[in-house]
């Protein structure tokens, strides 16, 4: 009796553990974005990107401050900041949407899942709907995510001053990581 008992409040601990873990979180995941011209590559980085995933639902949102991006030249985060994406106006970019077939990654088994996710995407005031590539990989008990897609300046009402044209690429190369920790109840 004592063992049935037993055998009982240990499932029940485990599947409180496995129910927690279908929510993974990280507020230290990176975006990355490359403009490449002929006569310039701009590229900048942004280490304080939070994530939020269920993977019962697939829901994922994603959410990083325009002012949070580094760049090799001091002079080119004030343009990005003041110019472009117009921070203070704009201070946040997000991604709101949905993993295609979550079913299809396995947080228990160690692999890589390709998937596409879909959802808005929201900067400098502007929300479009858009589809991404993402691989999910489960390594010895931890998630990550990885995605790299194009967005084109002209969709979020970005213009590229003509004295700068030439060394703005029009489509951006944006690359996303993150290292998912599940969250516990």
């Amino acid at each position: 009796m004592i063992k049935n008992i037993f055998i009982a409040a240990l499932f029940v601990v485990c599947a409180n553990i496995a129910s927690a873990q279908s929510k993974f979180f990280t507020k230290t995941g990176t975006v990355s974005f490359l403009s490449k011209t002929p006569l310039e590559n701009i590229d900048g980085i942004n280490k304080k990107v939070t994530c939020i995933v269920n993977m019962e639902t697939g829901q994922i949102d994603i959410a990083l401050l325009q002012k949070a991006f580094e760049f090799k030249k001091a002079l080119l985060m004030e343009h990005y900041n003041e110019n472009y994406v117009e921070s203070d106006k704009f201070p946040k970019a997000t991604f709101k949407g949905k993993i295609e077939n979550p079913g299809s990654i396995n947080v228990s088994k160690d692999g890589t899942y390709p998937v596409n996710i879909v959802g808005d995407m929201t900067m400098h005031g502007v929300t479009k709907n858009m589809k991404a590539p993402a691989v999910f990989t489960v390594k010895n008990g931890k998630l990550s995510a990885h995605s790299d897609f194009v967005l084109l300046l002209a969709d979020y009402n970005i213009a590229i001053p003509s004295a700068v044209k030439d060394k703005i690429s029009p489509d951006i190369k944006i690359v996303a990581d993150v290292n998912l920790e599940p969250i516990v109840k």
